[in-house]
């Protein structure tokens, strides 16, 4: 059993980040397919020309930032909002808790990619939302919601809750009250409470919660091309053209790898916080 699950591990998880590290140093050409491997028949054949491309252009660099910070917003967002949702959750009776995960876990029953088109619809010119607010005069004319910083932290944050819902629900539901009821009785109050004693003993699944939000919107592809405008380039977007239109596999495996390689940091202080 062992063994199926190290083959497991070796052939979905180590093979593919080998080859697409690998890819990082082979050669760029017109065959096809577009790459010439790094190794060949004589040795050695691969290049520096992607990782120098990639360390030294603005543009990309501009875009691994971007990502990041997009990433680390909706992370941010995510956890205020699941957070509260998480104690509302666990404060309800046990036979409620179950309605109210389903209609956290709700969104996941329809296609990903119908929910972020569904929030085209709301945010166009001509959508629902700008049609509301003619209605009720508060705006003369539409408000350009759509292709905004603004629309594709929506869409992330709308897609990507009910990660950390659900670990910090499953840390709050276990918690022990009568630390709680302790402090408040000798006369702690509702948010000194809660920032000594709540936010502490929740601290390993806040983390948790904000990685398994931060490393998927980090690489997000498909949000940005739908919400974003033109202008909202993401290394998630950049390594797509480059793979795909511009065919340039080096460079777009070597921005993968890039950011493959930063996100391992926040990974590694989550490991060292849980050791402790």
């Amino acid at each position: 059993m062992r063994a199926a699950g190290w083959l497991a591990l070796g052939v979905l998880v180590a093979a593919p980040l080998l080859i697409v590290l690998a890819m990082g140093f082979s050669t760029a050409t017109s065959g096809v397919p577009p790459v010439i491997p790094p190794w060949g028949a004589s040795g050695w054949q691969g290049s520096l020309e992607a990782w120098g491309l990639v360390l030294s252009d603005p543009f990309y660099r501009d875009a691994l930032w971007q990502s990041l910070r997009l990433a680390f917003l909706t992370a941010t967002l995510c956890l205020v909002l699941g957070f509260g949702m998480a104690m509302g959750i666990a404060a309800v009776p046990p036979a409620r808790q179950f309605t109210w995960l389903a209609l956290v876990l709700l969104p996941f029953w329809t296609g990903f990619l119908l929910r972020v088109s569904a929030w085209v619809g709301l945010l166009r010119d001509s959508g629902w939302v700008n049609g509301m607010l003619m209605k009720l005069g508060l705006i003369e004319a539409p408000l350009r919601m759509l292709h905004t910083e603004g629309a594709m932290i929506l869409g992330m944050v709308h897609a990507y809750l009910p990660f950390a819902v659900l670990p910090l629900y499953a840390s709050l539901a276990r918690r022990d009250l009568t630390l709680e009821e302790a402090a408040a009785d000798l006369g702690a109050g509702r948010w000194r409470v809660l920032f000594t004693i709540t936010l502490p003993l929740a601290a390993p699944a806040l983390a948790a919660a904000f990685l398994l939000v931060f490393i998927p919107a980090a690489g997000e592809v498909v949000i940005p091309e739908l919400l974003g405008g033109p202008e909202a380039l993401l290394v998630g977007r950049a390594i797509w053209q480059e793979f795909f239109q511009t065919l340039d596999w080096p460079v777009a495996a070597a921005l993968a790898t890039a950011l493959l390689a930063l996100l391992l940091l926040p990974l590694a202080a989550f490991q060292r916080l849980a050791a402790r």
